[in-house]
């Protein structure tokens, strides 16, 4: 087993763990390796190790890295977990097959406008500013059920909520958090957790959870 491979195990072994603690199905949790500012050949690791969920936080660089592998492993899906500014639109719903990062509704409208002139409808995650901080992209937490609603009007399929907890500080009450309002708003998907606290958020709900340095640096 290669070294790639090991640190995929481990990773998807701890998040069965922490499934089990709370009573979930491992296989309802989704892991995402965040790849940017990785190398194809690093990706292509992943890949041959049964990755099949990749998360890039800029367009430019994974419409520069990505269309060479897809066209090796058109099974894999591209995840878009970076802020996401609405004149890049037409390129996010080209390239990403899930956009975790909508948090506003001029952005929604305009990837809506780009789906409808593509035929591509990515799923998407509506962001949610949980720590209330203003350096952070997210909608307000008094907004989220209108653009909930508001992307359930549109054809772009609801994948759920998403949050990053404030730095240095204890995640789980703002997973738990998030994972209340999903439920006020029956929403079951929450895209939440990376390398640092991945375990809380399976144990609170997370259906994707979003690794980068566990996956590639061990």
């Amino acid at each position: 087993m290669s070294i790639a491979a090991q640190r995929r195990q481990r990773i998807l072994d701890e998040i069965a763990s922490a499934a089990r603690v709370a009573r979930r199905d491992p296989d309802d949790i989704c892991l995402v390796a965040v790849s940017k500012t990785r190398s194809a050949e690093q990706i292509e690791e992943l890949i041959h190790a049964g990755q099949r969920d990749f998360g890039e936080s800029r367009v430019q660089e994974a419409m520069a890295k990505w269309p060479p592998l897809i066209a090796r492993y058109p099974e894999v899906r591209l995840h878009c977990i970076g802020r996401l500014q609405s004149n890049k639109a037409a390129e996010a719903v080209q390239s990403f097959n899930f956009i975790h990062s909508v948090d506003r509704r001029s952005l929604l409208d305009a990837l809506v406008k780009e789906a409808n002139s593509s035929a591509r409808a990515p799923s998407v995650y509506v962001q949610v500013n949980i720590g209330e901080e203003e350096q952070k992209g997210g909608c307000g937490i008094s907004d989220v059920r209108a653009l909930v609603e508001a992307v359930r009007a549109s054809p772009l399929p609801l994948a759920g909520l998403m949050a990053i907890p404030p730095l240095g500080v204890e995640p789980a009450p703002y997973f738990a958090l998030l994972a209340k309002h999903a439920d006020d708003n029956g929403i079951r998907g929450l895209s939440m957790g990376m390398s640092a606290d991945f375990k809380p958020a399976v144990m609170l709900g997370a259906t994707a959870v979003r690794i980068g340095t566990a996956l590639f640096e061990g």
